[in-house]
């Protein structure tokens, strides 16, 4: 699976983890030890993020790309 959606990655020094967030899929977030880690376990919970809501007929965001906040 090609990740298209952003991803927000920081270490957080109390969890001693990376965390990436998917800002576009509401509560869609995972961790590791490492960046790469990380970034493999955000995959796989992006993948069961769309297969639970496609069991439940929710809709599934398309890809934005890069956010911008004001």
């Amino acid at each position: 699976m090609s990740i298209k959606y952003e991803l927000i990655i920081y270490w957080s020094e109390e969890d001693q983890s990376f965390i990436v967030e998917v800002p576009e899929l509401s509560g869609c977030m995972a961790d590791g030890e490492t960046y790469e880690q990380a970034v493999a376990n955000v995959q796989q919970v992006i993948e069961e993020w769309m297969e639970t809501a496609r069991e439940l007929g929710r809709s599934i965001p398309e890809p934005k790309g890069r956010l911008i906040y004001a």
